[in-house]
């Protein structure tokens, strides 16, 4: 009944950026130019892997994966951004909210788990070459796939279960341009201790533990790398693993600022500068990493063309 007194009789209102109003317009037409260009990009990603055999490998196989998550990620978060920049009321709905805050980390975390995928493959790919098609197998793909999907969407759900159930009674203005969990749990009226306990928790096992089994994977490389490989392979061999390095540090790095700092370390316009480089930059520059540091990709295309 508290709770119901509280949340589900008014909307929140996502603040998003602090700026004039003239200066909405120019930001909306510079987001939805890198949102248009974004999924575009992903798009090209998807149909690329499905119509080149050529790369009909493992390793394209999770790139491909990645983008598709990329462009849920896009399509949960900036179209609402990008309608808010233009209205007056700048609101959404509790349960709008909701599904959104649990969009948002059913995608990042199955994306981190993506990554730790592809580094495993990476590690096979080079520390295991002779067992690698064994390894890697169609099934074991597919099942990394589906698995880092239900990881990220059982943390998802529980931790939107346990954000949405307290009363929310100080205010309904989330000083962000999307349902970010620590803005959120700045308007609840209960002690959010626990909950902020739960989310190290969470936070440990969608960012850190995937990130530990990357750098496991990385130093096993590095390690094969170095100690059997002549000049010419290692620089082949490194060049490959660039991409994804990459896009392993924007990604965790970003991820990891925004919620294993301390709470007194907190800033709202810090959060949202991390906000927009995870939500709006980062995948606009995870296709093109991908695409121009690779010269499978790269040939691929020049044979469509």
């Amino acid at each position: 009944m508290e709770r119901s007194n509280y949340t589900q009789t008014h909307d929140f209102i996502l603040v998003g950026f602090s700026l004039d109003p003239p200066y909405h317009y120019i930001i909306f037409v510079i987001f939805l130019c890198i949102f248009m260009i974004s999924l575009l990009a992903h798009m090209f990603i998807i149909l690329l892997y499905q119509f080149s055999p050529n790369l009909h490998n493992p390793m394209y196989f999770f790139i491909a994966n990645f983008s598709f998550l990329e462009i849920c990620f896009l399509l949960n978060i900036t179209p609402q951004m990008l309608i808010n920049l233009l209205s007056k009321h700048k609101t959404i709905t509790f349960y709008g909210c909701a599904m959104q805050m649990n969009c948002f980390l059913l995608v990042g975390g199955a994306e981190c788990y993506m990554l730790a995928a592809m580094a495993y493959d990476r590690y096979n790919a080079i520390c295991h070459p002779l067992l690698y098609n064994t390894i890697m197998r169609k099934i074991v793909c597919i099942r990394l796939v589906i698995g880092s999907w239900l990881i990220g969407t059982i943390l998802g759900i529980l931790q939107t279960n346990l954000i949405f159930s307290l009363p929310f009674c100080r205010s309904n203005r989330i000083n962000n341009f999307y349902c970010d969990i620590s803005p959120l749990l700045s308007l609840a009226c209960n002690n959010t201790q626990f909950n902020e306990i739960i989310l190290l928790i969470l936070t440990i096992i969608i960012v850190v533990l995937p990130f530990i089994l990357t750098v496991i994977s990385y130093a096993n490389i590095i390690w094969t790398i170095l100690k059997h490989h002549s000049a010419g392979m290692r620089k082949k061999a490194f060049s490959t693993c660039t991409s994804h390095l990459i896009v392993v540090s924007i990604s965790y790095g970003s991820s990891s600022i925004m919620y294993l700092r301390p709470k007194s370390r907190y800033g709202m316009d810090e959060d949202k500068f991390l906000s927009l480089m995870y939500a709006i930059i980062g995948p606009l520059l995870n296709p093109f990493i991908y695409c121009l540091r690779n010269n499978d990709v790269i040939n691929v295309v020049k044979k469509k063309i």
